[in-house]
């Protein structure tokens, strides 16, 4: 069992606290479930009280980092090396449906390098963490991505382009290319968790188009430190910023970024 240092302790007691808040809301939600008014406004709230509890926590422990954060926006700090990115609910739409899989994700840039991230479970308390250069950990033991080395024997993750939203016929070729060879394919609804996921091993692979930094940063340093790979679907930028990725142990992402390219 891992030590665990004094800035993840830091991330992962606001992570926890925002966590509290977002458990007790999502008991609320269950209720307001099968109300007619529908929970929208009240998962929004949540959503802003998590944001708010994280931003209070590390504005106090780190003053003058900066925020990249899904509902604040950019807050510029007087430190110019350090900024926190942050989404206080990833897996919004599941929350919203009572549905127990949602997460609170943290990521620490210094100077454009992620270098920290944790990914918090509410549901299953399940704690994520990792530092460059230091390995991933859930709950502070040591995780690896699977060893797994065919796409029949794989499950892979994705996203499917929210409605309204372009990438859907693209999203449909790219399924229809893949599912033929892999034994599973998942759509669970929380990017930052389908990436801490694949750094666990319980999936072989991830890919999505048009997400934002706070979506993937805490997770894709998770896959890196667990020995996995992180790409660019599509220009060979930094998938935190062009928010098209796809991750995974070597020899599947191998794979699967040959059958995503044979889709067109």
């Amino acid at each position: 069992m891992a030590r665990v240092s004094n800035l993840i302790q830091m991330m992962g007691d606001a992570a926890r606290k925002a966590g509290r808040g977002l458990a007790r809301d999502f008991g609320e939600v269950e209720n307001l479930q099968v109300s007619r008014k529908g929970p929208a406004d009240f998962v929004t709230a949540a959503d802003r009280k998590a944001e708010e509890k994280i931003f209070e926590a590390l504005s106090e422990l780190r003053p003058g980092y900066g925020f990249l954060m899904e509902e604040r926006g950019e807050v510029t700090g007087s430190d110019k090396s350090h900024r926190w990115i942050v989404d206080p609910l990833d897996g919004t739409l599941n929350f919203m449906h009572a549905l127990p899989h949602f997460a609170v994700s943290i990521a620490l840039e210094r100077d454009g390098v992620i270098v920290a991230g944790v990914v918090y479970d509410v549901a299953k308390d399940e704690f994520f963490s990792a530092e460059k250069g230091k390995g991933a950990f859930l709950n502070e033991r040591r995780i690896r991505v699977s060893s797994r080395k065919t796409l029949e024997e794989s499950v892979i993750a994705t996203g499917i382009p929210f409605h309204g939203k372009p990438g859907h016929a693209k999203f449909l070729k790219e399924l229809f290319e893949i599912s033929p060879h892999v034994a599973g394919v998942r759509r669970f609804g929380s990017a930052a968790l389908d990436l801490a996921y694949v750094a666990a091993g319980r999936y072989e692979a991830f890919w999505e188009r048009g997400l934002k930094p706070w979506d993937i940063a805490a997770g894709q340093l998770l896959v890196r430190e667990a020995g996995g790979f992180v790409r660019d679907l599509d220009t060979g930028g930094d998938p935190v910023y062009t928010g098209n990725i796809i991750v995974g142990n070597e020899p599947v992402l191998k794979l699967l970024s040959k059958r995503l390219q044979a889709a067109g």
